[in-house]
């Protein structure tokens, strides 16, 4: 249907434009979010009137303010900006259902779930890309890692404390698995410990290092984001002025990974795979 088509190229459109820009000012322009809701409304109402249904403006609001409602979930919890929730839920009420594609979820779980999965893939890709141009994260990294080695290795040890006792229950009284397949387990739980135990090390470090610059308070503009700061939005220009005038001479501003790209990323994915989680999950 052409109608779906045109809400399609929108929320692609949008998505992208609002990726670039984040990405080169760390903010998302909220007209961009708000014009994609207001072409999603008016175009999930003509598809209701073109079909005889309610259905499809029902399923707009339905699903746009739904995602709305956990985008800011994250934004008080201080885990995305204002922007990212803004977008999430402009593609929710653009496409609140597209037929094309074969998902054993419906079109809005899929991207839900897409989201996430490809935003995982992607924050790793730019905490690693950032660290490759700020070399002071991998000294940092490699010093920290030193420090928490024991840590590391006490939990290790109770893992595999853990697993020598589990392995005795399961071979020896249910006799459920083999003492073969109880150390292939037992590689993978060790081998995935280590693995979360150094990228969680090594997101601290690109948080502290990475994210966080003190600077001159002349140097304050409008859009930064104090460190002290609970939630991801920027100063306003009357609050840059406020904290120039109150005598402060330095303060500490931080970033985050510029999430918008995540949008258009998963939105293709959608697109083209479907539920990426079942898709991986079958080739495993």
């Amino acid at each position: 249907m052409l109608l779906e088509t045109l809400l399609l190229i929108t929320a692609f459109t949008g998505s992208i434009l609002a990726g670039i820009i984040d990405l080169k000012t760390t903010e998302i322009p909220d007209e961009i979010p708000y014009v994609m809701a207001g072409i999603g409304i008016i175009g999930n109402l003509v598809k209701s009137y073109l079909l005889g249904t309610y259905t499809p403006i029902l399923l707009s609001f339905l699903v746009g303010l739904l995602f709305l409602g956990f985008g800011f979930l994250l934004y008080f919890t201080g885990q995305w900006g204002g922007g990212d929730a803004k977008l999430l839920s402009a593609i929710g009420f653009l496409l609140p259902q597209y037929p094309a594609v074969k998902s054993f979820f419906p079109f809005p779980m899929s991207f839900f779930f897409n989201v996430f999965f490809v935003g995982s893939v992607y924050m790793i890709g730019y905490i690693l890309v950032m660290s490759f141009f700020n070399r002071k994260i991998w000294t940092q990294f490699i010093g920290d890692f030193k420090a928490s080695a024991r840590e590391l290795l006490l939990l290790n040890l109770g893992i595999v404390i853990f697993l020598v006792l589990f392995g005795i229950f399961t071979v020896n009284y249910l006799q459920i698995v083999s003492v073969n397949e109880m150390l292939v387990f037992g590689s993978i739980v060790i081998g995935l410990t280590v693995g979360l135990f150094t990228l969680w090390r090594f997101g601290k470090t690109v948080e502290v290092v990475g994210f966080k610059r003190k600077i001159k308070v002349s140097e304050l503009k409008e859009g930064d984001v104090l460190d002290e700061s609970k939630l991801w939005e920027g100063l306003t220009k009357e609050q840059v002025k406020k904290i120039k005038k109150s005598g402060k001479k330095t303060a500490v501003i931080k970033e985050g990974v510029r999430f918008a790209p995540t949008f258009a990323l998963a939105l293709l994915v959608t697109i083209l795979l479907g539920d990426i989680v079942v898709w991986v999950v079958g080739l495993v």
